[in-house]
Formats: C-alpha cells, structure tokens, sequence
C-alpha cells in the first residue's frame, strides 16, 4: 500500500486565508476575485501559516509612532508570528490606485491595478515562505531570493491570465518574434551605452 502511494500528492483542504477590506478608497469590483485566484495559484505550502490579507488606505510601518510625513507610499507590509499571533499580510489600496493624484495617473495606478496586486501578493508571500520555512537562507541573500520567487511566480500567474483572455489567444503565434526583437534591443542598446 505505502508504494502504490508513494510520489502521490496528499489533497488536503487549504486552510482559508480570509480577506479583511478595511479600506475606504472604492476598490475596482473584482479585488477579492484577484486575490483569491493568486492564492489558489501559489503553492499550498508555501502559505502555511498566515491568516488573512487585511487591506487598508495607506501602510502605516508599525516603527513609526510619530504621524511623520513618509516619502513614497509603502504598498504592502508581511507581519510574521508573534507569539500566538499568526502571520498576515497588510496591502495598501492607497499605493496601488494612487486616489490623490490626477487623472492621468489615477487611470495608470487602474489598469495596471491586477498585475501590481499580484505582484505584491506574490512577494508578500516569498517572504513568509523565506523568513519562516526555508531555515536555510541566510538573510544577506534574503531580498534576492524574494524578488527570484516574485519574478517566477508572477511570471508563471500572468501567462495562466493571458491564455485566459482573447489577446493572449491573439499574440501568442507571435510571442517567441517579440522576445527575439525584445533581446535585440536590449542587446542594442547595452552596445550604444558601451560606445559612449
């Protein structure tokens, strides 16, 4: 018995991470969807232990007690465990939809509002799984290995997206052409910046 399950994937139930909406800025209507379909994507393991992905107008660093102006907004906040405290994440909506700026940027901080949620789920996340259950990173190499783990698996989240949507079915005949043409340029302007 113990061969014929072995290499076999155990499918045990996810524990629920819950969502908190804490913010008063109006959120586009298909946030917790996003959320929920980038923690379904993560791996099970790499979430064990964290609680609940509160979302508030604006990070406050829990450094700072003093109400201090601070350059630059801080879009997302890992709380480890503390005690019996269990992890959670905190994301600022402030920093992602930008609703004191102008128009134009307010536009921007939209459409670009699932890719950068993902963005900072995905690396909130790396964290947790570095800082709690891979013991052997040492923390010099720490923000490397976080930003890999957030290029990966947001690399891997936005392709699942795009083979989902019409212009992904459109443009992936002419994918492997753009990235040649994409490394071209690169490599061209590597060569310009050389010759000055």
């Amino acid at each position: 018995m113990a061969l014929k399950l072995a290499g076999l994937k155990n499918k045990e139930k996810r524990s629920e991470i819950k969502i908190e909406n804490q913010s008063t800025i109006d959120l586009p209507k298909d946030t917790e969807k996003i959320i929920k379909s980038v923690l379904d994507f993560l791996p099970g393991e790499h979430l064990v232990g964290v609680e609940k992905i509160r979302l508030v107008d604006f990070v406050k660093p829990p450094q700072v007690k003093l109400d201090l102006p601070i350059t630059g907004d801080l879009p997302g906040l890992y709380h480890p465990k503390v005690g019996n405290k269990a992890a959670w994440f905190e994301v600022s909506m402030g920093a992602l939809l930008q609703p004191t700026e102008g128009f134009t940027k307010r536009l921007m901080a939209r459409s670009a509002f699932r890719g950068n949620l993902a963005a900072i789920i995905i690396s909130l996340s790396g964290q947790h799984y570095y800082l709690t259950l891979r013991h052997s990173v040492k923390k010099q190499s720490l923000e490397s290995q976080v930003r890999q783990y957030t290029e990966k698996y947001l690399k891997e989240w936005g392709e699942i997206q795009q083979s989902k949507s019409i212009r992904g079915k459109i443009f992936k005949p002419f994918r492997p052409y753009l990235e040649r043409l994409a490394k071209w340029l690169s490599k061209k302007a590597i060569d310009l910046q050389k010759k000055k």
